[in-house]
């Protein structure tokens, strides 16, 4: 019998410390588990900067079909823009990311676009990681004060591929799937 009660007292002890780290972490005070370590160094947000949220976007890329740039009489499936929502890691629905021009709204009804700084391949399937600079928010909330935002763990969006694109069909426009990380970043 003196072998349950350490046992149950270790387990009763454990389960404390859980929820006072999962009550540290609403506060905010837990580093969130993100790690850019692993991605390409043009896509690394500079130090000086902290994650402030993580979320999954889940949705849709539209893609219309036009004229090629610089090559007349050739036609391509440009990028028009994204449909989204913004889950956070926990699967509760925080905002939506539209466009054009791209921008990332909180449910709290903040907001901000941001000028693109650089991309790299993610794989042949996916559209490329990017980071982003934020342009100043409107509305005061979740997106007041990013400086920077990610996109990471890329699953699909690129042009379509199983629609051709030809000068008979200029103009149509393709909808593709398509799910990203969005990391956003404040000044630490």
């Amino acid at each position: 019998m003196h072998t349950t009660r350490p046992i149950a007292a270790l387990g009763a002890a454990s389960a404390v410390a859980l929820l006072t780290a999962c009550g540290s972490m609403s506060s905010g005070s837990m580093a969130p588990a993100f790690n850019q370590s692993t991605l390409p160094p043009t896509i690394q947000v500079p130090a000086g900067n902290k994650v402030a949220m993580e979320t999954v976007g889940k949705g849709d890329i539209a893609y219309e079909c036009k004229d090629k740039a610089n090559a007349p009489g050739q036609t391509e499936w440009v990028f028009v823009g994204p449909d989204a929502k913004l889950w956070d890691r926990g699967g509760k629905q925080v905002g939506k990311y539209y466009g054009p021009p791209a921008t990332w709204e909180s449910n709290d009804g903040s907001k901000l676009t941001a000028t693109q700084l650089a991309v790299a391949p993610s794989g042949p399937t996916s559209l490329p990681f990017q980071l982003v600079k934020a342009n100043p928010a409107t509305g005061t909330g979740a997106m007041t004060g990013v400086t920077y935002i990610q996109r990471v763990a890329l699953q699909g969006g690129v042009a379509p591929t199983g629609v051709a694109c030809t000068p008979a069909n200029k103009g149509q426009k393709e909808i593709v799937k398509y799910q990203a990380d969005y990391i956003f970043w404040k000044a630490s």
